[in-house]
This record gives structure tokens, sequence and C-alpha cells, in this order.
């Protein structure tokens, strides 16, 4: 990695030093804003390679035709403090609920290893229609089982990521009263998500499968989506998962999400 890879991406000389090998720098104007608003709430900016790792995470969802169903998204990683992770890329920024500056890791994320923590997205759960949403979150580390990783609702008209004692399948609903389930994804890391365009079905992914969920939606039950937990299930099911990235919004797909957002993570892990 050059030097100029660790300087901040505004930095005179982080397109590199003068005999040394340069870097490119972002161009993406949403890219630029974004980050010009986490150095806002860091204090600095980040190094330049986190800065391209972003910047190529905004073109590459923007070319596959994601970007636009984005609509209440963090980056939970890269900034330099927790502040600047809660930085949304789109929509309103999380308000945070028990975390503290230690539990978030510029590599890995935002976790609780105590799982008493939550965020409160500040997106509610019926701003898109009934059978055009997703919600996905990205875990560096798994979450326990009995535990609930993102969603709003418990049992009826409910849109929730979780896992339940006992069981290593992760489970999702979207919309929904039943579930659709990827087994022994609940131990996996990487992308976990759901996306409904049809009132017959939605789709899951973990462990970069996607299965097809014959279950029908029932409704959008309103309230904001919390992610680290479900609200609505009360105290005590808060994950203790790692979790680096979340989005919330219209459906699309979630392999092309998957893909963005993992070398996304990745990128930010060699820049660092």
């Amino acid at each position: 990695m050059s030097l100029a890879a660790k300087l901040p991406y505004d930095h005179p000389y982080a397109g590199g030093y003068p005999g040394l090998s340069s870097q490119a720098l972002p161009t993406d104007a949403d890219a630029l804003g974004y980050l010009a608003r986490v150095k806002a709430a860091d204090g600095a900016g980040v190094e330049t390679g986190v800065a391209v790792a972003v910047d190529a995470f905004f073109r590459d969802t923007k070319a596959a035709g994601v970007f636009s169903a984005l609509k209440a998204c963090c980056i939970l990683a890269g900034a330099r403090t927790l502040a600047g992770a809660l930085v949304p890329v789109v929509g309103d920024a999380p308000t945070p609920n028990g975390f503290v500056s230690g539990d978030y890791s510029r590599t890995d994320g935002l976790g609780d290893p105590d799982g008493t923590s939550y965020l409160n997205s500040n997106r509610d759960n019926n701003a898109d229609g009934q059978n055009d949403q997703h919600l996905a979150v990205f875990a560096t580390s798994p979450s326990s089982d009995g535990k609930v990783l993102a969603g709003r609702g418990t049992f009826t008209d409910a849109t929730t990521i979780f896992r339940v004692a006992g069981n290593t399948t992760l489970y999702f609903r979207n919309r929904s009263g039943s579930s659709g389930g990827i087994a022994d994804a609940g131990t996996s890391t990487g992308l976990y998500g759901s996306s409904r365009n049809a009132a017959e079905q939605f789709f899951v992914r973990a462990n970069k499968d996607t299965q097809t969920a014959l279950v029908a939606s029932t409704g959008a039950i309103s309230g904001d989506v919390y992610i680290f937990d479900s609200n609505g299930y009360g105290a005590g099911v808060e994950t203790d998962a790692t979790i680096a990235f979340y989005s919330i919004g219209t459906s699309l797909s979630l392999e092309d999400l998957d893909t963005a957002v993992s070398d996304l993570i990745t990128a930010i892990g060699e820049a660092l």
C-alpha cells in the first residue's frame, strides 16, 4: 500500500507523493457529499483508500441499479469515529441506544458483545409499498441464537431477520407472519437480506445463497425499523453480532447489493 493510501483523501498529496505510486481519488458526487459529512462528524477526512472504497460502492450500486432502492442506509465501518459511522449514506441518521465508542471498529463495524444495544433507523416500516421492500445487514461476526438482527414487528405483518433459540437457520419475514429461512446461515457472515417485489413471495439471501420464500404478504406494520433488534420484540433479543452495513428501502437485487457491500468492506479492511 502506498503512503498516499494512508493520507486523508483531501490531503494535498493524497493522490501520491512525488516519486511514489499514486492512487485515484473519489469522483462520484454523492460519494463526495457523503465523505464530506463523515469528515464533519469525525473532525478529519478518512484515508484515501477508504474514500476510494466508498466511491466504488456508490458507483457500483448505481451501475447495478440498486442505489435508488436504498432509502435508509449506513456504512458502519471506515469512518474514524462512531459519530462518523452513523452518518447516513441516504435517509435519516439512526439514533443509537446503548452503544459506546468502544463498540465500534473501523474494519469490522459496530457491535455490542453484551447484546443490549440497538439502532433506531428512523425509517418507518410502512414507508415503502406492501409488496416493494428490502431489509439487509452485513454481519462481520454472526449472532447468537435466539436474537434478532433487524426489523419491525414480531409475528404479524413483520419484516425481520432473526435466529431462534437452538437453531442455526437464519429466518426472514417480509411483510408477513410466516418466515423464509436459509439453513445453517445463522453462523455465517456477510450479507443477510430479504427483498419482496410480489404479493405471493419474497427472496432471501445469506451465505452467498439466494432462495425464494413462497410466503404471501399480509401487511406493512407501521413503526421505525431497528437494527440489532426488531422494534416490537421487547428487551432481551438484541443481537450480539457485529454489523458493518445496513439498508432499508424498496425491492432490489440482493446479489448485486451483496457484491457491492462485500467489495466495500473488503476494500476498507485493506485500506486500514
